[in-house]
C-alpha cells in the first residue's frame, strides 16, 4: 500500500479523522504493516496491549476462549481500528483477534502516539475532545439502559392464573 492510501485509510478512522495531513503522514509512515494469513492470530486474549491496529484490507474476528469453547464477539473489516485504548494506556487484550481472510493491518505503537501528542499538543486536544464526546454518549446510553431496567424492576410480577 502506498503512503497516500494509508493516509486516506487513516482519515476514515473517527479517532484520526480531524488530524492534519502532516500528522496523518507521520502515523502512516511510522506504522508497521503486517500481513496476516487466514486464521492467523494477530493477538491473544489477556496479552499486554502496546499498540492499536487499523485494518487496511481483509477482516479480523474478535473472540473469547478457544477450541470448542471459542465464542466470536464481533467481526472487524477494512477501515476498523482495533485496540484504541492501547494507543494511550497500558492494558490487556480483552479478546483474541484472528484474521478471517488474507488481511493487512497497520500497527500503531503507543510510543508513536505519545510522541505525536507531545510534538503536536493540538492533536492531544482534538483526541481528548473526540474521546470525551464518546464518553458522554456512553454515559447517556447507560442512563437510558438504567431507566429501562428500572421500569422493568417497577413492574409488578403477575402470577399465572
Amino acid at each position: 500500500m502506498s503512503l497516500d492510501r494509508d493516509i486516506t485509510l487513516l482519515t476514515r478512522i473517527p479517532l484520526f479523522a480531524d488530524l492534519a495531513t502532516d500528522q496523518l503522514r507521520l502515523l502512516a509512515f511510522s506504522a508497521v504493516r503486517l500481513e496476516l494469513k487466514p486464521e492467523q492470530v494477530l493477538f491473544r486474549e489477556g496479552a499486554t496491549a502496546m499498540s492499536g491496529y487499523v485494518i487496511a484490507f481483509g477482516g479480523v474476528e474478535m473472540s473469547l476462549g478457544h477450541g470448542a469453547k471459542r465464542k466470536v464477539l464481533t467481526s472487524c473489516e477494512a477501515g476498523s481500528l482495533i485496540g484504541e485504548s492501547a494507543l494511550f494506556i497500558e492494558t490487556k487484550r480483552p479478546a483474541t483477534a484472528t484474521a478471517v481472510a488474507s488481511s493487512e493491518v497497520l500497527e500503531i505503537d503507543r510510543k508513536l502516539m505519545t510522541r505525536m501528542l507531545n510534538e503536536y499538543p493540538q492533536v492531544a486536544v482534538k483526541l481528548r475532545d473526540t474521546i470525551a464526546g464518546r464518553l458522554v454518549s456512553i454515559v447517556d446510553d447507560l442512563g437510558a439502559v438504567e431507566k429501562a431496567l428500572s421500569a422493568i424492576d417497577d413492574t409488578p410480577l403477575r402470577r399465572p392464573d
